[in-house]
């Protein structure tokens, strides 16, 4: 049975990825699979030969040393990464999921993702915010980078949880966006959320064509989706309508609105 595969590294968005993967697995039916992912080539402290100058022994000593410290910090990283995954693990099971399982991998965590795809239903994972101003901020590199690597739905999620009211589909008329839509328009993820599809662009015969295309769509799955089409820079046209509408979810595709590579929108 596919997974959601839960990202979490001890930061303070953690126990947010923990529970949003509590309520997509309730509304999906849908086992959690809470993952932990060591870097293989930790920072190291740069060791320089200066065996010339202190002498072989203690040179000798002092790389020893370095060894030794090095293997108990990761020895340490470890069992701080277990620690996380048992707590996160008995919070899911304690709001009653009964489906849990965690996992610790080394490398990267991007490829590990890409190792663990075909056992999964949608990853979650927790944005390390880089200020760009009021009510949105940059994505940092990792999330960027599974985004678009990954075949899969992915919620990223920030500090806290809110369960969700509304959703909003931006909506550029895509291919990759009209694929996204058919996702979305199949999940049980959004029974009974309010829906918004939010075009941003001159109004065109395109542009009309774009919403009755997806007002199609998602009547067809028994949204009734409240369909806007707004003028203007979508970085900025779609935070103010999430501000404006109390919007809980944002869902966009990847290769679609422009301006995704740089924008987090916090909802």
């Amino acid at each position: 049975m596919k997974k959601i595969i839960a990202c979490i590294d001890g930061a303070r968005h953690t126990l947010a990825v923990c529970d949003y993967a509590i309520w997509a697995s309730q509304h999906l039916n849908t086992p959690v699979d809470f993952l932990h992912v060591l870097d293989r080539h930790p920072e190291r402290a740069s060791i320089v030969d200066l065996s010339g100058s202190i002498g072989f022994d203690a040179h000798d000593m002092l790389l020893s040393q370095l060894s030794e410290l090095d293997e108990q910090r990761s020895k340490l990283a470890q069992l701080h990464g277990k620690n996380i995954l048992e707590v996160v693990r008995k919070r899911a099971v304690a709001a009653g999921l009964t489906a849990v399982d965690t996992r610790q991998r080394h490398g990267a965590l991007t490829s590990s993702l890409l190792d663990l795809q075909g056992e999964a239903r949608m990853i979650i994972l927790g944005q390390h915010e880089q200020a760009m101003g009021a009510h949105r901020s940059y994505f940092d590199h990792n999330v960027e980078k599974i985004v678009r690597s990954v075949d899969l739905p992915v919620l990223v999620v920030v500090e806290s949880f809110h369960a969700p009211e509304r959703f909003l589909v931006a909506f550029d008329g895509s291919d990759t966006a009209r694929n996204m839509v058919q996702r979305l328009a199949g999940s049980a993820l959004l029974e009974n959320l309010q829906c918004h599809v939010l075009y941003v662009g001159e109004g065109s015969q395109q542009a009309t064509e774009h919403m009755d295309w997806v007002r199609s769509a998602l009547t067809a799955m028994q949204f009734e989706p409240l369909v806007t089409v707004l003028a203007g820079e979508p970085e900025t046209v779609i935070v103010d309508y999430i501000l404006s509408n109390n919007i809980d979810l944002l869902a966009m595709a990847p290769m679609g609105i422009r301006g995704f590579a740089s924008l987090l929108l916090e909802v």
